[in-house]
């Protein structure tokens, strides 16, 4: 037995010499063990640091988010005013006085404000209205502008000529009828010569109108720079000339009664505008006599001859007056309806006007629990559903 023991203590000591290095790395010269704690690292310390590091991190952020907004501002005011700041700049570089630099900025913006990229449909047709042929030059169809100033200055020509000749003619009229109204072979031919000279100056002067009218809604019809909306080339087309609003948008039914209307309107307006002027002369006329009968011999120099009073007479030219002012205005709300029916009818094109469009009512029979009974109870009644 004491053999026995010896060779176990002798191979116990042999595997204690014959260890591995790694597994006494475990506790080496080097490791410092106080009181059997290992040192632990201050919490304190360490939420104190991360705070700070949170700190400056947001700062920093701040501060990043300052610069980018001031570069969005300046990014943005050149944008709106590139023209100006890199002349500006270009121009310091050179060495330009600064007179010279606000010249040349005024003629910046005037190039701009005339022909800019991004100009409105309404502004596109006023500059139309004042310079003719801007709305081709905007929309590049230089093409259109022979068309146009060849239609619009020979109608031109034609009713300044026409109007050399109509002039004498309705002076001479007015001198002859200012003195008597009674008809002769020589006051007969001079009306039918001067009417058919007015006849021609009127049809010159529409063909002048007309091609002039035409050219600016054919600058709003072909606007296309910007996505401008269907109602305000509506809105824009019927303001320029009426009808013209319905037509694009394709209610060809109404056209006629807008066109209808303006022209029995206008029929009126002339009716009546010439009924008052003839009876204001004959007003004229008998008022002179009556107050110099003494300047007249042969009696009454008017068109009726002393038929009608004076009282009479003024109280035609007045109605007259009165129904020719009201037509006028009466055309003034017809444009103004058209104009608001174009603008209507382009936004309820795109409105949803199906046939889905339903009301549904059946009746009902339902149980509910009514705590008084103690249990269910049907109750009866009508359910109504609306479909849109």
């Amino acid at each position: 037995m004491p053999g026995i023991r010896f060779k176990v203590l002798l191979l116990l000591a042999f595997a204690a010499l014959w260890t591995p290095a790694g597994a006494q790395l475990r506790r080496g010269a080097r490791t410092v063990v106080r009181g059997g704690l290992a040192p632990r690292p201050d919490s304190l310390r360490m939420r104190a640091d991360s705070l700070a590091d949170a700190a400056f991190a947001a700062s920093l952020d701040s501060l990043l988010a300052a610069e980018f907004t001031a570069d969005s501002l300046r990014l943005n005011e050149l944008r709106t005013d590139d023209l100006f700041t890199l002349d500006s700049i270009a121009a310091a570089r050179v060495g330009l006085p600064e007179a010279k630099i606000d010249t040349a900025r005024r003629h910046v913006f005037r190039k701009g404000w005339f022909m800019s990229d991004s100009m409105a449909l309404s502004k596109v047709c006023w500059l139309s209205t004042v310079v003719p042929g801007y709305g081709q030059i905007y929309n590049k169809q230089y093409w259109k502008l022979p068309i146009l100033y060849g239609t619009v200055g020979t109608g031109l020509a034609l009713f300044i000529h026409e109007n050399k000749t109509y002039r004498p003619l309705k002076r001479q009229y007015d001198a002859m009828t200012d003195l008597s109204m009674v008809r002769t072979p020589e006051l007969n031919a001079l009306q039918d010569k001067m009417i058919r000279s007015n006849t021609r100056r009127q049809l010159y002067l529409g063909l002048t109108i007309a091609s002039y009218v035409y050219f600016i809604g054919d600058a709003a019809v072909n606007y296309n720079t910007n996505d401008v909306s269907h109602v305000k080339k509506a809105t824009t087309l019927a303001c320029i000339f009426p009808g013209a609003g319905q037509v694009y948008n394709k209610s060809y039914w109404k056209v006629p009664f807008v066109v209808g209307g303006f022209a029995s309107l206008i029929y009126c307006i002339d009716w009546n505008n010439r009924g008052y002027q003839r009876f204001k002369k004959a007003y004229n006329l008998l008022s002179d006599y009556e107050a110099h009968p003494e300047n007249y011999p042969d009696g009454p120099t008017d068109e009726f001859h002393g038929r009608y009073s004076a009282s009479f007479i003024q109280n035609l030219r007045n109605n007259y007056r009165r129904n020719r002012d009201l037509c006028i205005i009466l055309t003034g709300a017809l444009y103004v309806l058209q104009i608001v029916d174009a603008h209507v009818d382009a936004h309820l094109k795109d409105y949803d006007i199906s046939d889905d469009l339903s009301m549904n009512l059946e009746p009902l029979v339902d149980y509910t629990y009514v705590p008084t009974a103690g249990g269910n109870r049907p109750v009866f009644g009508f359910n109504m559903s609306l479909k849109f």
